[in-house]
């Protein structure tokens, strides 16, 4: 008989991720760094984006998938180890936002439980993500 814990194959349980919870400076924005070609003192044109793009570009890789995507930064390493935009792409409580795959995996299993709401809150000026799980009350 399967468990009817949401939890019951994660590390951390509801009490973990429940309540409020911000994630700093994960998102990208518009201040996030970019490299520059110390040749040319300019920034290369793949690493040229705008937050709107990034929005457009995490909405149409999240489309038809269970749970939103969002821009998270690109580190500028990252960018000029794998000639990437400045931004990345993953679904909102990505281990890279929130820490841990443990804790990436508690917030998944909230989110597909009947039993909990999760909401998000992108704040693309700081760059913060906060992410909000609320247990449903039972009929």
């Amino acid at each position: 008989m399967p468990s009817i814990d949401p939890f019951a194959d994660c590390e951390l349980g509801a009490e973990d991720v429940l309540g409020t919870r911000t994630f700093e400076n994960v998102l990208f924005t518009s201040e996030t760094p970019t490299p520059v070609d110390v040749r040319t003192g300019e920034t290369p044109d793949r690493s040229i984006a705008t937050l709107e793009d990034a929005r457009a570009f995490a909405a149409d890789v999240g489309e038809g998938r269970n749970a939103p995507y969002v821009p998270f930064a690109a580190s500028v390493e990252s960018q000029i180890e794998t000639c990437c935009k400045p931004y990345t792409v993953a679904i909102f409580y990505h281990f890279k936002a929130t820490g841990s795959l443990a804790r990436h995996r508690a917030y998944a299993a909230a989110y597909d439980s009947d039993a909990f709401t999760v909401e998000f809150d992108c704040d693309f000026t700081t760059g913060d993500l906060t992410i909000t799980v609320e247990r449903v009350d039972s009929p």
